[in-house]
C-alpha cells in the first residue's frame, strides 16, 4: 500500500525568478513583505511557547505552541517572509488567513485562533490535532470497508458543501490535508491548508492550474474549471479509501495527467469485483469528466450509498447564509444592534468572506443588495426561498429601512458566530451600549440605543428587557448581555425555522 500511494507535488509550482531577475526580485522581496496582515500584532512569542517541529511545508514550518497563560496547546504553522517572493505570495497568504477566518465554526475544519506577524514570519495560531494525517491512516490500512469509506467521505463532502455555500474553493483536496484530531481509531476528521483556497462568484471560472497531480480535475488541467473540480477530488479520496490506489496513475506526473484526461476508471481490478454496485455509482457520480454532469455535494450526501445509520438523507443542505439569515430574523432588535457593533469592529481579514458574497449578491454594483437581488443569489445557490419570506429577511436586516441591504447591513446578518466566543468582542458591544460605564445597560442607554429602529420605541425597549432581563431588576447586567448573545436560538426562533421550512407560515 505504501508504495501504490505515493506522495506527490503541487500540479503546477509558482515560478520563482530567474538568475537575471535575482537582485530584482531580492530588492521587492522587502517591500513586499513589510507588512503581509496590514495591522500590527503581538509578538507570537509572547503568548506562545513554540516547540517541537509538527511538520514542514514549502513556506514554512509548523510546531507545537503552548498558550503560556492556559498551558493549553495548539499548533503555531510560520510561514517564512523570505520565501514570498512576488505580490501573488502574499496575497495566497493574506487570502489563507481571510478563508480560515471566514469558515470557522465548522466541526471538521481547522479553527483558526489568531494570525501574527513579525520580521521573519507569519505566525497562524491552529487548533491543534494530534493524530496524524489522514494520508497515513490510509497507508496504514490499506484500504477500508465500504461502512467506513462512506463515513469519512460523508465528512469531507460536507466540508466542501459548507466551503461553497460560503463562496469558497479549496482546491487542494487530497487525504494529505485531512487531520485526526485525535490518534483515537473514531477520530473526528478536520480539513486543514486553505493556502490554495480561493472565494468565488457563481458562474465564475479559474484558469490557474494547482493542486496535487493525482487528485486534480480534467477541467483544471484545460484551465476552465469551477467549485466542480472539488468534487472531482473528492471522488478520487473516494476512489482510493476503497481500493488502496488512485483511480488515475502514472510514473511521472505527466503521465497522471494523461490518465486524468482520459478518465477510464478501473472497476475490473481487484477489490473491485467485490465493492457494491451502489459504492462504485457514488464514485461514477463524482468522476465524472463533465463537470456540468458531476454530483453536487449536496446530491453526493443524498446518494443511497451515503447512508447514515441506515437511511440517506432526501433533506437539501441548509445554505449557511441563509441559515445566519433567518437566525438573525429572530433575534431582539438589542442583539441585532450588537452584532452590528461587532461586525463594526472586525477586521478586514475577518469579513473578507463577506465582502465576497456581499459584492456576489450586489450584481448592479450599487452598494446595496435588494429584495430581487437576494432571491436571485439565493437560487442561484440552490435555495428556494418565498417572496414572502425574503421580504421578511430584506426587512429584518434592513435597519434604516430604506428597502434594500446595505454592507453593514448584511455583515451584521451574516457574522460567523464563533466571533461571539471572543470576549473581546462582547465585552466591547456591552460597552458600546453602558455609555456611563455603570456596569449595567440601563432604560435610557437602550432606548438610544435602539431610537432609530423601526417600530414603536417604547415596545421595542419592554420587548428587550423581557427577553433579556432575567432578574427583572429593569437594566441589563454584562451576564445577562452575555447569555443573550451566546444563546443564538431560542426555542420560539426553532420553531419559527421549522415552521419556515414546512410552509406552515408561508
Amino acid at each position: 500500500m505504501g508504495n501504490c500511494l505515493p506522495k506527490v507535488g503541487k500540479a503546477q509550482e509558482k515560478p520563482k525568478p530567474t538568475n537575471n531577475k535575482k537582485a530584482a526580485a531580492s530588492s521587492s522581496r522587502d517591500r513586499l513583505t513589510e507588512s503581509v496582515l496590514g495591522k500590527p500584532t503581538e509578538d507570537v512569542t509572547s503568548l506562545y511557547t513554540l516547540g517541537k517541529v509538527l511538520g514542514r511545508g514549502q513556506f514554512g514550518t509548523t510546531r507545537l505552541a503552548t498558550e503560556k497563560a492556559t498551558g493549553k496547546d495548539f499548533a503555531c504553522k510560520s510561514i517564512a517572509k523570505r520565501k514570498l517572493l512576488t505580490r501573488e505570495d502574499v496575497e495566497d497568504v493574506q487570502r489563507e488567513v481571510q478563508i480560515m477566518h471566514h469558515l470557522k465554526g465548522h466541526e471538521n475544519i481547522v479553527t483558526l485562533f489568531g494570525a501574527y506577524e513579525d520580521k521573519q514570519s507569519i505566525h497562524l495560531v491552529m487548533e491543534l490535532c494530534s493524530g496524524g494525517e489522514l494520508f497515513d491512516r490510509i497507508v496504514a490500512k490499506g484500504h477500508y470497508t465500504e461502512k467506513d469509506a462512506a463515513a469519512l467521505i460523508r465528512t469531507i463532502v460536507s466540508v466542501v458543501a459548507h466551503c461553497h455555500s460560503l463562496g469558497v474553493i479549496h482546491r487542494d483536496l487530497k487525504p494529505e490535508n485531512f487531520l485526526l484530531f485525535t490518534k483515537e481509531e473514531d477520530s473526528p476528521l478536520k480539513a486543514t491548508d486553505f493556502g490554495l483556497s480561493v472565494f468565488y462568484k457563481h458562474g465564475q471560472v479559474f484558469n490557474d492550474v494547482v493542486g496535487s497531480a493525482y487528485y486534480v480535475a480534467p477541467e483544471v488541467l484545460k484551465r476552465k474549471y469551477g467549485k466542480e473540480a472539488d468534487i472531482w477530488s473528492c471522488g478520487v479520496i473516494l476512489y482510493i479509501l476503497l481500493s488502496g490506489v488512485p483511480p488515475f496513475w502514472g510514473e511521472t506526473e505527466q503521465q497522471i495527467f494523461d490518465a486524468v484526461a482520459k478518465g477510464h476508471i478501473d472497476f475490473a481490478t481487484d477489490p473491485w469485483p467485490h465493492i457494491s454496485s451502489e459504492a462504485k455509482s457514488a464514485v461514477r457520480a463524482m468522476l465524472q469528466q463533465d463537470p456540468k454532469k458531476r454530483a453536487t455535494a449536496d446530491e453526493i450526501l443524498r446518494h443511497s450509498w451515503m447512508k447514515e445509520n441506515g437511511t440517506a438523507s432526501d433533506k437539501p443542505l441548509d445554505n449557511v447564509i441563509l441559515t445566519r439569515m433567518r437566525g438573525f430574523m429572530n433575534m431582539n432588535k438589542l442583539k441585532k444592534e450588537a452584532l452590528k457593533v461587532i461586525a463594526g469592529g472586525m477586521s478586514p481579514e475577518e469579513i473578507a468572506g463577506l465582502r465576497s458574497l456581499f459584492q456576489a449578491l450586489d450584481t448592479d454594483k450599487s452598494g446595496t443588495v435588494t429584495l430581487e437581488e437576494l432571491k436571485e443569489g439565493l437560487a442561484k445557490q440552490g435555495s428556494e426561498v418565498t417572496q414572502r419570506e425574503l421580504q421578511a429577511l430584506v426587512e429584518s436586516m434592513d435597519f434604516d429601512a430604506n428597502g434594500s441591504i446595505d454592507y453593514d447591513e448584511f455583515c451584521a446578518a451574516t457574522i460567523n458566530m464563533s466571533q461571539l466566543q471572543l470576549e473581546e468582542n462582547m465585552h466591547r458591544a456591552f460597552l458600546h451600549f453602558d455609555t456611563d460605564n455603570s456596569g449595567t445597560i440601563s432604560k435610557e442607554e437602550l432606548k438610544e440605543a435602539l431610537k432609530k429602529l423601526p417600530g414603536n420605541l417604547d415596545a421595542n425597549v419592554e420587548e428587550v428587557l423581557a427577553d433579556v432581563d432575567k432578574n427583572q431588576d429593569g437594566s441589563i447586567d454584562y451576564e445577562e448581555f452575555s447569555q443573550m448573545m451566546r444563546n443564538m436560538q431560542s426555542s420560539q426562533v426553532q420553531r419559527t425555522v421549522t415552521n419556515y421550512r414546512k410552509g406552515a407560515i408561508l
